[in-house]
């Protein structure tokens, strides 16, 4: 019986640092990105980016750089 107010106050202890801890949230302002975060999948893709020239053996020309933002 004795560890029951130690169980209480540890339990005490987490609920008011999750209420502090929601309030700096709160305030910090970042409960108001999840709205915009949860629409996010719902956006159009952006368009597909142009091949670059060949040419007549059918490769990319290696005398100019990539400009791919995926290729480094």
């Amino acid at each position: 019986m004795t560890i029951v107010p130690l169980l209480l106050f540890c339990s005490l202890l987490l609920v008011v640092g999750s209420i502090v801890l929601f309030v700096f949230s709160a305030r910090q302002g970042d409960c108001h990105e999840a709205d915009r975060l949860c629409l996010l999948p719902l956006e159009d893709d952006p368009p597909p980016v142009a091949a670059e020239p060949s040419n007549e053996s059918g490769t990319p020309s290696s005398s100019a750089p990539s400009s791919s933002p995926h290729v480094r």
